[in-house]
C-alpha cells in the first residue's frame, strides 16, 4: 500500500498530520523487530529526525524492538549532541553508525552490458552492489528507509534506493556510482529522474533486495529559518512513491531564474557544514545558474577540513578541485584516484571547470590551504561585514545591484537553475 500526503499550505504538514500518516502506514502490521535507516546530521532539514522519533515511539508502544541505522554514507559519525538535536529522546545507544569500508557485503552486480546500454557506451565497468549487513538480517520484520527527496548531483534526485546503496552502501558501489555520475556530467543529471545512476540503483533494488521487507518514507521539505516545512510525505515499497515525491520536489526545491547570476553568496549553517566535502553543495546547487566569469562566494564558518574521511581529505589536498578534464587525465594514471573513485568524482563535482570563481570564507583553514585546492579565499569576518546574511530571507533568492554585480543569497537546499533546463 502506497500512502501520499501533501499540503498546499505554505507551512506544510503539521506534526499531527505527519504522525497520523505514519500511523496509517504502520497500523495493522505484526511487528516484533524493526530497523530504521535514517539520515545523518547533514540531512537535518529532511525532517527525518522527527519522523524517526514518531515511528520509534509508536512501535515501542506496540512492544516492538527498534534499532536506528544512520545512512551516513562516507560522512562523519553523528555525535551524541547532534543525535539529540535531530532525533530527540531516542536513546543514543539505539543508534548504529554505518561503516562504509567495513560493515558491508556484496549482494550482486549490475552487469557491464546494462551500464553500457544506459550510458550510451560512456561507462562499461560492472557495478558491485554492497549494503550494510543489517539490511539482510532476516530477524527484522520491517526495514523503514527514511529520507528527503531533493535535487542531487550524482543521481539527479536523492533518496529512495540511494539511501540504501549509498547511505548504507559499501566502498565499491559508492565510489563507482559517484564516478559514473561525474563522467556523465552534473548538468545532464541534476534535478531529473531516470538518470543512469538511478537506473543502476533501480536494477539493484529489483534484482537483489526484492525479498527484503523494505518500505520507504520520503519527505519533500523546505526550510524557512529554523522551521522545517514538510510539503509532502510518501510511504510505500513501490517506485511510484519516489515518482510522486520527485514531482513535488521539482516544484518546491528548484528555482528557475530569468537571468544568470553574476555574483552568488551562499551561507552554510555551521551545524551542518564542516567540510568542503559537504559544503561544496554550494557549488553543485548553483553551478547551472552561474554566469561565465561570475563569482560564487561561500560563507562557511563551520568548515574546518576538506574531506570528512582521512583518505578523502588527503586526496583533496593532493589534487584539488582542478576541473573535470584534469581530474579525468589524472584518473587514468593515478592509482590513488582509481582506488577512490568517489573522491575523484567529488573533485569533478566541486569544480566550476573554470567558468566562474569559487571563493571560500572560512575561519579554521588557512588562505594558503584553500588556494592550494584551486579555490580563492577571503577573510570570513571581512566577508560577513560586507554581506550580512542575517538581513536576507532564509532559503530565498534576493536580487540586488551592488557595484554592477548581482547578489543572490541561497541557503541550505535552495537551488538555482537556468531556464533552459529540461525537467521532463
Amino acid at each position: 500500500m502506497n500512502i501520499y500526503r501533501e499540503s498546499q499550505s505554505r507551512n506544510g504538514l503539521t506534526k499531527e498530520q505527519i504522525r497520523r500518516t505514519l500511523w496509517q502506514g504502520l497500523e495493522g502490521r505484526k511487528l516484533n523487530k524493526v530497523l530504521m535507516i535514517s539520515p545523518d546530521f547533514t540531512r537535518l532539514h529532511s525532517n527525518g529526525g522527527f519522523i524517526t522519533n514518531a515511528c520509534y515511539h509508536f512501535l515501542r508502544a506496540q512492544g516492538c524492538q527498534v534499532e536506528v541505522l544512520i545512512a551516513q554514507g562516507t560522512h562523519e559519525d553523528i555525535s551524541e549532541e547532534q543525535f539529540r538535536e535531530m532525533y530527540g529522546d531516542i536513546p543514543y545507544d539505539m543508534m548504529i553508525p554505518h561503516r562504509w569500508r567495513e560493515d558491508t557485503v556484496v549482494i550482486g552486480e549490475v552487469p557491464e552490458e546494462y551500464l553500457k546500454e544506459i550510458t550510451g557506451g560512456l561507462w562499461t565497468q560492472s557495478l558491485a552492489v554492497e549494503v550494510n549487513r543489517k539490511v539482510l538480517d532476516p530477524s527484522y520484520d520491517l526495514i523503514l528507509s527514511v529520507g528527503q527527496v531533493v535535487p542531487h548531483e550524482v543521481i539527479g534526485m536523492a533518496n529512495h534506493s540511494k539511501n540504501i546503496f549509498v547511505g548504507v552502501g559499501g566502498r565499491q558501489i559508492i565510489n563507482k556510482s559517484h564516478m559514473l555520475g561525474a563522467v556523465l556530467g552534473l548538468e545532464q543529471i541534476m534535478g531529473k529522474d531516470h538518470s543512469p545512476v538511478r537506473q543502476a540503483f533501480d536494477y539493484a533494488l529489483k534484482h537483489f533486495l526484492k525479498e527484503v521487507p523494505l518500505v520507504f518514507v520520503l519527505t519533500v521539505t523546505t526550510a524557512d529559518g529554523e522551521e522545517i516545512c514538510t510539503h509532502g510525505l510518501y510511504i510505500g515499497d513501490e517506485r511510484a512513491v519516489l515518482e510522486e515525491a520527485i514531482a513535488k520536489s521539482q516544484e518546491k526545491n528548484i528555482r528557475f531564474l530569468d537571468k544568470e547570476i553574476q555574483k552568488c553568496v551562499v551561507y552554510l549553517d555551521p551545524r551542518e557544514f564542516q567540510s568542503t566535502w559537504v559544503g561544496n553543495k554550494a557549488v553543485y546547487r548553483t553551478r547551472m545558474a552561474m554566469a561565465d566569469g561570475g563569482e560564487l562566494l561561500i560563507l562557511a564558518p563551520g568548515v574546518h577540513c576538506f574531506g570528512e574521511d582521512k583518505t578523502n581529505d588527503e586526496i583533496i589536498r593532493r589534487y584539488g578541485y582542478c576541473g573535470r578534464k584534469r581530474v579525468l587525465e589524472l584518473f587514468e594514471r593515478e592509482e590513488l584516484l582509481k582506488e577512490n573513485m568517489g573522491a575523484a568524482a567529488h573533485l569533478i563535482h566541486g569544480s566550476s571547470d573554470g567558468r566562474f570563481t569559487v571563493t571560500y570564507a572560512v575561519k579554521e583553514i588557512s588562505k594558503e590551504e584553500i588556494e592550494s585546492v584551486y579555490f580563492q579565499a577571503v577573510d570570513y569576518d571581512e566577508a560577513v561585514r560586507r554581506y550580512d546574511v542575517s538581513r536576507l530571507k532564509e532559503g530565498g533568492i534576493g536580487w540586488r545591484t551592488e557595484k554592477r554585480s548581482i547578489l543572490s543569497v541561497i541557503r541550505r537546499w535552495a537551488f538555482g537553475l537556468q531556464k533552459k533546463l529540461d525537467l521532463e
